[in-house]
């Protein structure tokens, strides 16, 4: 996760007319930034919940994700073995749900953060 939402530029845009939503939405950042914290989440109890010997971290994956913001390059977590099944954005699937898209706008929006 290299970048962070910024939200003097997000609210610069918001000011010029960029679309929220759609393809370069304002908030298609935001969506990626929350997604890929969600996933390190997971691989964190995952290897927490299955401490098997030598089997780690071990870097990550990219996919072209499309969601109703846009779409965007999203990093997901990998184990050694290969053992480690992400349930937010599963293995080859490359559309997040509308749901998912809508629960993070509103957590975010109710000040939740992964911070």
């Amino acid at each position: 996760m290299a970048t962070t939402f910024d939200f003097e530029t997000a609210l610069k845009q918001l000011q010029s007319g960029q679309a929220l939503t759609g393809e370069n939405g304002i908030l298609t950042p935001l969506i990626k930034q929350l997604t890929e914290a969600a996933l390190e989440a997971e691989i964190e109890n995952y290897i927490e919940a299955n401490p098997k010997q030598g089997n780690r971290r071990n870097g990550y994956t990219r996919k072209t994700v499309k969601s109703t913001s846009g779409s965007f390059e999203l990093e997901t977590p990998r184990d050694r073995n290969g053992e480690f099944e992400p349930q937010l954005v599963k293995k080859n699937q490359t559309k997040l749900s509308e749901e998912i898209d809508n629960k993070i706008i509103s957590l975010y929006a109710l000040g939740m953060s992964y911070r």
